[in-house]
């Protein structure tokens, strides 16, 4: 007997449930659909609670409220719907091959419910006596394993038919690690990654240069984000003198002689210091 509570319910619910579903049909948008579907799936585990059939609400909620269609939200909103899909059909009489096993289809669903034999209702009680979670199991695996199983093959082939209708062949040929390391060394890019920035005491790590085995500063080696935003530090002056020194050297050609004679002076003026102190 159903309750004063009940068929308020349920007379609140079903045109809600009704409102949905027709948004569900004639909405433009796929992310208006899915919204709409998901709110005749939370009315309809409402429906199922009040009929006292928790494990399906909660299943209606939790498996396919909450992550198969937030799935397919979420799925809509980050790759998006084309809006201008072409109409056309590409395969010719689609349509009305269509029309006609939509209304077969309805036919038969008319014509099976009308001719058939429910048994007799035992009441909700009797149906719960061993929890609703097991009294639904036992139907399920005994009364309809068979019907369980083919709609657990129509859904398997669904999916299957949607990865297959909705591959797309590619217009480019796929573009490996092989193919990038050919492309990067035929326009004279680096072949690896770019220089480090220079390492100096006194300064920070990434916006001072490093040096080439020249002694220049190789300006790829600082980013450049610090260039544009005009971070990017000179060379010390000690740093500066002392490849302007190297440099000076090496075109004359005594950088040796230089050296040695550079240790000679030192040496000079260390005895000559020596004999100041002693005078």
């Amino acid at each position: 007997m159903t309750s004063t509570g009940e068929a308020v319910l349920f007379w609140v619910l079903a045109p809600a449930m009704v409102l949905g579903a027709l948004g569900l049909v004639f909405a433009r948008k796929a992310v208006y659909a899915a919204l709409s579907m998901i709110f005749v799936m939370v009315c309809l585990a409402m429906v199922y609670v009040m009929q006292q059939a928790e494990f399906l609400g909660i299943v209606q909620v939790v498996v396919y409220t909450g992550a198969v269609m937030m799935l397919f939200v979420f799925v809509l909103m980050l790759v998006g719907v084309d809006a201008s899909t072409s109409a056309v059909e590409t395969i010719k009489g689609q349509r009305w091959i269509g029309i006609l096993m939509g209304v077969g289809l309805g036919t038969l669903l008319v014509t099976v419910t009308a001719r058939a034999a429910l048994p007799e209702t035992v009441g909700l009680d009797e149906a719960n006596s061993e929890t609703n979670p097991a009294g639904l199991a036992r139907v399920l695996m005994s009364d309809f394993v068979l019907d369980l199983e083919i709609v657990a093959t129509l859904l398997v082939t669904a999916a299957l038919a949607a990865l297959v209708l909705t591959h797309r062949r590619r217009l480019t040929p796929k573009i490996g690690q092989p193919e990038r390391a050919a492309a990067r060394m035929l326009a004279g890019d680096h072949p690896v990654n770019l220089p480090a920035p220079g390492v100096y005491a006194r300064h920070n790590a990434m916006d001072v240069p490093a040096l080439d085995p020249e002694g220049n500063p190789i300006e790829a080696s600082v980013s450049r984000v610090l260039r544009i935003r005009g971070q990017e530090h000179s060379l010390d002056t000690d740093v500066t003198t002392l490849v302007a020194t190297r440099d000076a050297a090496e075109l004359t050609g005594d950088h040796g002689t230089d050296t040695a004679a550079e240790r000679g002076g030192q040496n000079d003026d260390t005895d000559a210091a020596t004999t100041e102190g002693e005078a």
